[in-house]
């Protein structure tokens, strides 16, 4: 097995960690998830920020936070900063909600790192450790350029700098604006 293969299971396993997580809380998607676990980092978010966070548009957004408000998983309240504008937090039962998720995963995570046992243990969450760093923790979801904005949508993936996940700037964009990465079109 390559290193590409061992890559790609070790995606699919953790994706099927959080995937069979996230069927055990009941009728919450996995896309209602990731805006919960925003909010906990973010508290306070604007809808723009949990946007962003999401990969998201803001009215698409919006109707994500709607759903959240009605089952009371979030909460919504008039900004300090502006009157216009809103503030995002996670209510008491979304924290419980996004606890449970939390313990469901690392049930899991821990079976499987037991049967690695010993010294190989120590090792290996040593080298996950190291590979989490690498990844760089968790990074928003790249926003599609609008078409408003000088981008061309069907190929926002080509904006996105490969070293930080962010969008680029410039159209065509040759060098990330947040990092100073050289971008390439392919």
């Amino acid at each position: 097995m390559d290193a590409d293969e061992v890559l790609l299971d070790l995606a699919r396993a953790v994706v099927g960690v959080s995937t069979r997580a996230a069927s055990g809380l009941g009728p919450v998607s996995v896309v209602q998830l990731r805006a919960l676990t925003v909010l906990r980092r973010s508290p306070d978010a604007s809808l723009a920020e949990l946007a962003r966070g999401v990969g998201g548009g803001v009215s698409t957004t919006s109707r994500l936070v709607d759903r959240l408000v009605v089952a009371g998983l979030a909460d919504r309240r008039p900004s300090p900063a502006s009157r216009r504008a809103v503030s995002l937090r996670l209510s008491p039962a979304g924290e419980d909600l996004l606890d449970r998720y939390d313990a469901l995963r690392l049930t899991e995570l821990r079976a499987a790192l037991a049967a690695v046992g010993g010294q190989r243990r120590d090792d290996v969450l040593a080298v996950l450790g190291r590979f989490a760093a690498a990844l760089g923790g968790e990074r928003p979801a790249p926003v599609p350029a609008r078409v408003d904005e000088g981008g061309d949508p069907a190929c926002f993936l080509h904006r996105v700098c490969p070293a930080c996940g962010r969008v680029a700037d410039e159209d065509p964009p040759t060098v990330c604006a947040a990092c100073g990465e050289e971008l390439t079109a392919d």
